[in-house]
């Protein structure tokens, strides 16, 4: 995306493939995790370098007919907004993508308007957590 601007204000969420696709192109809308999140607005979606590990996304990577290989890793891919956090339920299973078993004791987070960047982008500064800024150095 040539006409990018990076905001350094906005903080940036490091996920997965094939979460992270699956994200943005709008399927997968609700992100689980072990924490609840303060979190609301848009963020960025960093792919992060590692594919999961879970049996569950190689299923996602089969449904979806995605090429793991050629999905992006290791910079950020696009924006969404976190709405909501709450407990995740079984009912959350199609909008997570993952099985009900995945879901227990953990945090739903519902995400919508999600964006894909036209040309993912490489970050400024490397992530050191889940969560970071990917255009100013820490603390600042």
């Amino acid at each position: 995306m040539t006409d990018f601007r990076p905001d350094p204000a906005i903080i940036a969420l490091g996920v997965r493939q094939p979460w992270a696709e699956l994200i943005v192109r709008g399927i997968k809308t609700i992100e689980v995790r072990s924490q609840n999140t303060r979190a609301r607005g848009t963020i960025y979606l960093y792919a992060a370098k590692k594919f999961s590990t879970l049996p569950a996304a190689r299923g996602a990577v089969r449904q979806h007919q995605l090429d793991r290989h050629a999905l992006p890793a290791g910079l950020l891919v696009g924006s969404v907004e976190i709405t909501r956090s709450r407990a995740a339920t079984a009912r959350d299973t199609r909008a997570a993508c993952v099985p009900a078993a995945l879901l227990a004791q953990q945090f739903a987070w519902e995400l919508r308007n999600a964006r894909r960047f036209e040309t993912p982008i490489p970050v400024r500064f490397l992530p050191c957590g889940v969560w970071f800024y990917p255009f100013r150095r820490p603390g600042q």
